[in-house]
């Protein structure tokens, strides 16, 4: 970490950069903390560094009525908070984000904030003190507490993450090209604290073989065989135990698993995502949710088919 008590410079006025972050979506089922996905949907953030003192944040979307419009916004506070761990002194902000990704959902939203906020601190700075994507992954790791939003916001595609005592590993992995997500985005919110506090502190021996039965088998038709999917998808770790938190959700998901459809949580939920082999299966799988909805008319579902960017997070001069 920077010695915040030297001050190597002033952040530049007038300087006014594009943050574009993807949305993504965890576990995958059984890859539970350890499995991520980007997908198409993405927020964007324009932000001006300014010659007057104090922030002013501007929100367009996701969160417009709700969220701090000062430097007490997750973005400008993270920004701020970045710019004095390396030691430099602020300036002034002009922030414009503008969200598309649902809070609360399980699609990333809080990874994609702060990869973004970490993305505009860095470009900001001097071009010598600029770092790489792997140092933002770190930071924000570190700050996220784990990696498996962090990786996919940060590199794009499908992500592999882990913990070690020195810091966070990913590697992305490979993506088979008939893999479309599927997502249905119901409007109710759920915590991801709330959702992770459900789960037991330990599982037996045999459920924890199973479950990494289930993850290297998902890898493999990720990568291969788009027909082992449904097997594949099958989780040990962390549904079972949230269900009662999401009821809908999880009757949704048996729903589309009974009728052949990969559907899992994505991440701590109550977003639904279904893994679909190929775009004619997506439209079955998207027909096969709105049908669902039709007859369970609370709460109500967005339908998205998606696709998976290969890049995460892209910072643009303007």
């Amino acid at each position: 970490m920077a010695d915040t008590n030297t001050v190597r410079g002033q952040i530049r006025p007038g300087q006014s950069i594009a943050v574009h972050v993807p949305a993504t979506s965890a576990n995958l089922g059984p890859g539970f903390d350890v499995l991520g996905l980007a997908l198409g949907v993405g927020d964007t953030l324009v932000v001006h560094t300014l010659d007057t003192e104090g922030v002013s944040v501007h929100i367009t979307g996701e969160g417009a009525d709700t969220l701090p419009t000062d430097e007490s916004h997750l973005i400008a506070r993270t920004i701020l908070e970045r710019w004095a761990e390396l030691g430099y002194a602020p300036s002034g902000l002009r922030i414009e984000a503008t969200n598309n990704i649902p809070h609360g959902r399980g699609m990333g939203s809080s990874a994609a904030a702060m990869v973004s906020a970490l993305a505009a601190a860095n470009a900001l700075l001097p071009a010598s003190a600029q770092q790489g994507l792997d140092e933002i992954f770190q930071a924000a790791s570190r700050w996220e507490g784990h990696p498996d939003n962090v990786a996919p916001a940060v590199y794009g595609g499908l992500t592999l993450s882990w913990c070690t005592e020195a810091g966070f590993g990913t590697v992305q992995g490979v993506l088979h090209r008939d893999i479309v997500p599927v997502i249905a985005i119901p409007d109710i919110e759920l915590s991801t604290a709330m959702a992770r506090g459900l789960l037991p502190d330990t599982v037996p021996h045999a459920v924890a073989a199973a479950n990494g039965g289930r993850v290297g088998l998902l890898i493999h038709a990720l990568a291969h065989d788009p027909s082992l999917l449904l097997l594949g998808t099958e989780d040990h770790l962390h549904q079972e135990f949230r269900a009662p938190a999401m009821e809908a959700s999880a009757e949704l998901i048996a729903h589309l698993r009974a009728a052949g459809h990969a559907a899992v949580v994505s991440g701590a939920g109550p977003t639904v995502m279904v893994l679909a082999a190929g775009q004619q299966r997506a439209q079955e799988a998207a027909e096969a949710i709105s049908a669902f909805s039709a007859q369970h008319p609370k709460p109500l579902w967005r339908v998205r088919i998606e696709s998976v960017p290969p890049t995460g997070v892209r910072v643009d001069l303007l």
